[in-house]
């Protein structure tokens, strides 16, 4: 599927970055046209990392011996080759990642056929919006662990307990209502619940929607009257036991990016709760515990499992993906 790499901003023409995503080691760039790649970061030669060497807008070089590739992978020179050293280049080639960049994030495909799987996010009512805000935390946990932290309601009165934010003796029950969505299902639109202190800072009639999508994203849309506050979640492997969480925050509310350097922190703040949380619940799952899922709190939880169950069944079967989301209220407290 396709899973966040980098923002945007942190590919600059002509330069080069290294990443692990998903256990496998990328060289990620942006060519002299702007157009963003990504090649599997190793050398087919002798096993040096590509980083290392160098990118002039449309070839990658090699520094041990200068070998150079395109950035869809193709070789296009081996310098060490004499006159009449008769040696077919376009066989040698470095693996590369299907990119794209959207809304101001590039995204990666793992796996065969990019055409057969489901095309990354957009945020809905946004355009060609660039985040206004990103901040990015590591995790040790799996991604199952990290995505059921990120759409679990239950815990903001717990993990998130501040001033800003809310209160343990704010906690109240609540009713929202659900309904299956592409690939994942989505909380319908409905006014912020009323403990979510920063929700007020917007002021006026708000109204917000969030969605899930398979494999690991969350996108809330907030109606702030005629403009709009919305922010993207993904979650990505770096490994099988460490995961990159991804948050991007966008908005054209005029006087949000006057605040933006005062807001920066609470943002931060914000996700090493998370973060703390995780690596607290990280102690207690090396026993392997037997976990207990109950409703509705964890009817969310439930339907990610069940989610990328029938992307495996579907895909293995080679047939269309059925979505086992029935849409209907949930009811917990928070």
């Amino acid at each position: 599927m396709w899973y966040f790499a980098v923002p945007g901003h942190a590919l600059r023409r002509g330069r080069m970055l290294a990443r692990t995503l998903l256990g496998e080691p990328v060289l990620l760039g942006r060519d002299a046209d702007g157009a963003p790649f990504a090649l599997r970061n190793v050398c087919p030669h002798r096993g040096i990392l590509l980083s290392y060497g160098a990118f002039d807008g449309r070839e990658v070089e090699c520094c041990y011996h200068g070998w150079r590739f395109d950035t869809a992978g193709r070789c296009t020179a081996i310098p060490s080759l004499t006159e009449g050293q008769k040696l077919a280049l376009d066989r040698i080639r470095v693996g590369a990642y299907p990119a794209r960049e959207i809304q101001g994030n590039v995204w990666l495909f793992f796996g065969d056929d990019p055409g057969t799987a489901p095309p990354p996010p957009v945020i809905p009512e946004i355009g060609e919006a660039v985040p206004k805000l990103f901040e990015r935390m590591r995790v040790p946990a799996t991604i199952d662990h990290a995505v059921v932290g990120l759409i679990d309601p239950a815990h903001g009165a717990f993990v998130h307990r501040a001033w800003w934010w809310r209160s343990r003796e704010s906690i109240h029950e609540k009713a929202k209502a659900f309904a299956a969505s592409p690939y994942g299902f989505t909380m319908l639109r409905h006014a912020p619940s009323s403990n979510a202190n920063a929700y007020k800072l917007l002021g006026g009639a708000l109204e917000t929607e969030i969605s899930f999508r398979l494999p690991s994203t969350r996108i809330e849309h907030i109606r702030v009257g005629r403009r709009f506050v919305a922010s993207l979640t993904a979650v990505t492997p770096l490994s099988d036991t460490e995961t990159e969480v991804n948050h991007a925050i966008y908005w054209d509310v005029p006087w949000l990016s006057a605040l933006k350097p005062a807001l920066r922190p609470y943002v931060r703040a914000f996700l090493n709760q998370d973060r703390r949380v995780m690596v607290m619940q990280s102690e207690g799952l090396k026993h392997n515990p037997t976990l207990t899922l109950i409703n509705d709190a964890d009817t969310q939880a439930k339907w990610y499992y069940r989610l990328k169950q029938e992307y495996r069944r579907a895909r293995a079967a080679g047939r269309e993906f059925a979505n086992p989301v029935k849409g209907r209220v949930l009811r917990w407290r928070s």
